[in-house]
């Protein structure tokens, strides 16, 4: 089983200082997948990603969708929290099958990136997240949508551009809903 896989997972260093791996939260069936990046410390303590407060901020952002509980899944790309919440290249390479696993399993429709490094673990050659936020792109099998990551809305303009952006995003999903 991939969950168990994932939990007793040593490739990399990052699994000596976690409580938890962090692996999904979210429906059984979703159509719609929520990747982020890492792990926080509300993370690591719970096994959920999204728990603590940019969960709060993205769950907001969900609800305003419309998506129900079952209709929508959350993974990260790292699944253990890295030191001083600094995203790691070298173990995003090592949990990428993982992450790999992960869709092809969930079988979503649509996959909706969460910052940086979510987008350029899906997609190496994207553009920066401030130009590829709100654009819904094709990468390989998946149809990505980019958003900030909820954690960088900090400002009046970052919180404009995230509702923009959400605005964007339900129309882009009840295209892909048909």
């Amino acid at each position: 089983m991939l969950s168990r896989e994932i939990r007793g997972c040593v490739r990399c260093p990052l699994h000596l200082g976690r409580t938890h791996a962090v692996i999904y939260r979210g429906g059984e069936h979703p159509w719609v997948v929520f990747v982020g990046e890492a792990p926080g410390r509300a993370e690591d303590l719970a096994g959920e990603p999204f728990v603590g407060r940019a969960g709060a901020k993205l769950d907001e952002g969900i609800a305003r969708l419309g998506l129900a509980p079952t209709e929508f899944g959350i993974v990260n790309v790292l699944k253990c929290r890295p030191p001083a919440n600094r995203f790691v290249l070298g173990a995003a390479r090592i949990c990428r099958p993982y992450l790999e696993r992960q869709l092809a399993l969930l079988r979503p429709r649509a996959v909706v990136t969460l910052g940086r490094w979510a987008l350029r673990s899906m997609d190496p050659g994207a553009p920066p997240i401030m130009t590829a936020a709100g654009i819904p792109r094709s990468v390989g099998a998946w149809d990505i949508y980019p958003l900030l990551h909820p954690a960088a809305i900090r400002s009046h303009a970052t919180a404009q551009r995230w509702k923009r952006d959400l605005g964007t995003l339900a129309e882009w999903l009840n295209e892909k809903r048909g």
